[in-house]
């Protein structure tokens, strides 16, 4: 595929998402449908295999991955062995598959995670403050339990709490300074898509030892902290009013897009590679204005893959960069496009 769309039209069932989610696994390493690898193996084979080629930057990529049935996982790029993480990093891909509205609809948990697979993929260089940041959490959530039950001392928690506060801080600053970074383009994606006034907010405050310390009996009498990034949530909004609360299905599914979306030009911007975008039924919900506003906002230099069941976009979004191939189980034909 050369620069620009490609819509893939095909009924219910007919390996639409199957073929997105073969090449996230060719590109990534994993299923964006399933965190189990074993579960794209179809029943009763051995082994899967994803494979993807192409070039990146002007360089070459050639991609395979091998899940088996059983066992680890394994990744080829260009002929030699490499880990799923590297491959992550050599190309950036996004995708939307249905299920994503959760990160609206759902609870807290869901967006926090959300945004901290975000910030690994804008930041690496912070993409292991969630998880440090959950180990000393757990650390201290088990030295309370430990103090409760008698079989240690009120200091066996101090350094516990001095490590909870310094990347409880940091946790919140890089998250805090990440949604700072996309709310100018998720509200200006969302207005294209016919939401106005969309905002991302993520409310903190430093985690201080000193409030950690206070806590210690109530912590103590819960057998966990009370306190600290584990416990924020990130707000999507319209003209101030909660879009998991107040937000249509269509207004949800357009924040989730305008997320994407923003992501994306901060890759392109902060790389200088715009990312490939798989997106799955993702026009199914949006009327007419709003289908016209998400093939508009797509960059013309990305790659972007959309599955339809029918072929219903409007004329102005058939241009020479769009091609069109037509799947049916068993098959597929390019029947127009570049």
């Amino acid at each position: 595929m050369s620069p620009g769309r490609t819509l893939v039209v095909g009924p219910n069932g007919a390996g639409k998402t199957n073929l997105l989610e073969g090449l996230h696994v060719a590109t990534q390493g994993f299923s964006p449908r399933t965190r189990a690898d074993n579960r794209v193996v179809r029943f009763g084979e051995q082994a899967a295999r994803a494979s993807a080629s192409g070039a990146v930057g002007g360089a070459r990529f050639e991609a395979c991955v091998t899940v088996p049935a059983r066992g680890a996982k394994t990744a080829v790029l260009n002929g030699a062995a490499t880990t799923t993480e590297k491959l992550r990093q050599r190309l950036p891909v996004l995708v939307f598959v249905p299920d994503r509205l959760a990160v609206v609809k759902g609870g807290p948990l869901v967006r926090r995670l959300y945004f901290d697979r975000m910030l690994g993929r804008l930041r690496p260089q912070h993409g292991n403050l969630p998880g440090e940041y959950a180990n000393v959490l757990a650390q201290r959530n088990t030295a309370l339990r430990r103090i409760a039950a008698g079989l240690a001392s009120r200091k066996a928690i101090e350094p516990w709490d001095a490590a909870v506060s310094r990347l409880g801080t940091a946790l919140d600053l890089e998250r805090s300074s990440l949604v700072g970074t996309l709310e100018g383009a998720f509200g200006q994606h969302c207005g294209e898509l016919g939401i106005g006034g969309a905002r991302l907010e993520y409310a903190h405050r430093p985690v201080e030892l000193s409030v950690l310390e206070e806590r210690f009996a109530q912590d103590l009498e819960h057998g966990s902290t009370g306190i600290g990034p584990h416990r924020r949530d990130v707000l999507l909004t319209s003209a101030g009013q909660d879009l998991r609360s107040y937000g249509s299905q269509g207004q949800q599914r357009v924040a989730v897009l305008g997320l994407l979306l923003a992501e994306a030009r901060v890759l392109s911007e902060t790389r200088g590679l715009a990312p490939i975008l798989l997106l799955d039924d993702v026009l199914s919900e949006l009327d007419g204005e709003r289908r016209r506003g998400l093939l508009a906002s797509l960059a013309p230099d990305s790659q972007t893959v959309i599955t339809t069941t029918t072929l219903d976009v409007e004329p102005a979004a058939m241009t020479g960069d769009t091609a069109v191939v037509s799947i049916s189980p068993g098959s597929a034909a390019i029947e127009q496009g570049a």
